[in-house]
């Protein structure tokens, strides 16, 4: 039996059955039974969109503890470039890197460095006249999940390559193993993380059998602490930290990997129901002249995600002066890979079916017949009063007995209309045969 892991979690004690979050669900892996919201794992991608439409804040993201860090004698940060988007632009890069060591780690690795690797690597990769076209990005797992769930023709269309995350903790365990001389069970390496996505990644990687990531600490979770220490720091500090240029440093961003490759024939999407739009229109095979799709699952990509800070229409400027600040040193010839063949990913990644109704192909295939039989019936309103997000979810429910019929409440007024006439016309002929 396949094994979940899930960083979106539920607390039921918060959930008031607003039914918010099963509206919003991409893959409709939310439903509302007696009063209270459920996760159906197989279903869920991390996407984090429940996590930010929920007015109780019942859904929140499973992330590792700052305490977990000390456990290790040599602690490695390797923050995502989206971290340089939550702060103001005294705050610049130098500053944040420096400010990670103040707060208890040993060295820092930027996540933007990788990125300028694997963006050589794709190049490279994108050269290939067997690639299947248009390519889509693999640097956004709750994207990669969805193509497992909901879009698996889609799956040889994926950048098979180690995500800058990835790659990043690997380097940054070898460079210290090398240089430092330092075992490697003694390294712990962190990534920075803004969204859910990337902690179910490392907790259950689909890429290689295990994760370089020992730990993943929410961006929300150090911010204070962070900022603490920063304000100690001179505004005019020149970190040797500093390891990528701007292309990295704008991954953070929608489109900031489709502008690091530098090739026109792009299109860049973000929000998560977006990018569901446009995977459709590339099943349709309606999608022309695109090369490169760059998919992410939250509005203006990772600035966006569920475990950031600060409103991503405002991190996204302060993004922009980072960047700005970064054009003035050049590290792409540094940060280019010498073979794309070494970052490939060493395992498959599976279609996950989420409508397997039985086991039993005959079975199954009963029971959608059953399935849209009941659909046929439904008021198809989609209106969620049912706690199932559209009738015809309501109708797979049904099938698998996880609930009834007069769930809707359209079909409970019909039975409950039909069952006062029947009593009606019980009460009239009973006057009439006591006449």
């Amino acid at each position: 039996m396949t094994k979940y892991f899930h960083s979106v979690t539920l607390e039921k004690d918060k959930c008031r059955g607003c039914t918010n979050c099963i509206k919003h669900c991409p893959t409709e892996a939310i439903r509302v039974r007696n009063g209270k919201a459920t996760i159906i794992k197989e279903r869920c991608i991390d996407c984090g969109e429940c996590i930010k439409v929920c007015p109780y804040h019942a859904k929140k993201a499973v992330t590792d503890s700052f305490e977990l860090v000390q456990e290790y004698p040599y602690k490695i940060a390797i923050p995502a470039p989206s971290q340089y988007g939550q702060f103001g632009r005294d705050y610049s890069r130098d500053r944040i890197l420096q400010g990670l060591l103040e707060i208890g780690f040993d060295w820092v690795l930027e996540v933007s460095k990788a990125a300028e690797i694997v963006t050589d690597a794709t190049k490279q990769m994108l050269k290939s006249p067997e690639l299947k076209k248009p390519v889509i990005s693999s640097a956004c797992p709750a994207v990669v999940r969805l193509v497992q769930v909901r879009f698996p023709t889609l799956i040889p269309n994926l950048v098979k390559i180690e995500s800058p995350m990835e790659l990043a903790a690997r380097i940054a365990k070898n460079t210290a193993i090398r240089d430092k001389g330092i075992a490697k069970e003694d390294i712990g390496v962190f990534f920075i993380s803004p969204c859910a996505a990337k902690v179910t990644s490392v907790k259950a990687p689909y890429e290689k059998k295990e994760s370089s990531v020992n730990g993943v600490l929410s961006m929300k979770d150090i911010h204070i602490r962070l900022l603490e220490k920063m304000k100690n720091i001179p505004a005019d500090i020149e970190s040797p930290l500093v390891c990528s240029g701007y292309s990295g440093v704008g991954w953070a961003r929608s489109g900031g990997e489709s502008y690091a490759l530098g090739n026109e024939q792009y299109l860049a999407v973000h929000g998560i129901h977006n990018v569901i739009k446009v995977l459709e229109e590339i099943v349709a095979d309606r999608l022309e002249g695109v090369e490169f799709v760059e998919a992410l699952s939250c509005t203006e990509g990772c600035l966006g995600g569920p475990l950031t800070v600060v409103n991503p229409f405002v991190a996204r400027p302060n993004l922009k002066w980072e960047i700005k600040r970064a054009k003035e040193t050049d590290f792409s010839r540094e940060n280019s890979a010498k073979d794309y063949q070494d970052l490939l990913w060493t395992e498959d990644v599976e279609y996950k079916p989420i409508l397997k109704l039985d086991n039993d192909m005959l079975k199954a295939m009963k029971k959608m017949q059953q399935l849209e039989a009941i659909n046929e019936e439904m008021p198809g309103l989609d209106c969620g009063a049912c706690g199932a997000p559209s009738c015809r979810a309501l109708a797979e429910d049904i099938v698998r007995g996880l609930a009834c019929e007069t769930d809707c409440v359209f079909k409970l007024r019909e039975k409950v209309s039909s069952l006062a006439d029947q009593i009606k016309a019980l009460v009239q002929n009973t006057k009439r045969r006591n006449e």
